[in-house]
């Protein structure tokens, strides 16, 4: 089984660096970096309205846990947006190669 977590970061750049890091420690398969969202939203009594860069992380549901843990770490936002998915479908071919 895989999973699929969205997050956002500020920046393109900020994004790449997360995403090559947890690639490189075999977190993640892959994250896809969507350049161009915007989020308005409440922090801190305020309504923002902000310039994001979407990531979609594809992982090995087992490791989901650990993977987690690992990108609250390294995230540089106070509260990172984390949700993750259960595919309802997944080629199985892709499956495996998420799946190593």
């Amino acid at each position: 089984m895989i999973r699929v977590v969205l997050t956002t970061f500020s920046d393109q750049e900020t994004a790449a660096q997360v995403v090559r890091t947890l690639v490189s420690e075999n977190l993640a398969a892959c994250g896809t970096v969507l350049p161009g969202a915007r989020s308005i939203y409440r922090w801190k009594e305020n309504i923002e309205d902000s310039a994001e860069v979407v990531v979609l992380f594809k992982i090995a549901a087992d490791s989901e846990d650990v993977f987690i843990k690992r990108l609250v770490e390294i995230h540089p936002y106070d509260v990172p947006e984390v949700i993750s998915f259960e595919p309802s479908c997944v080629h199985e071919a892709y499956a495996r190669w998420v799946l190593g």
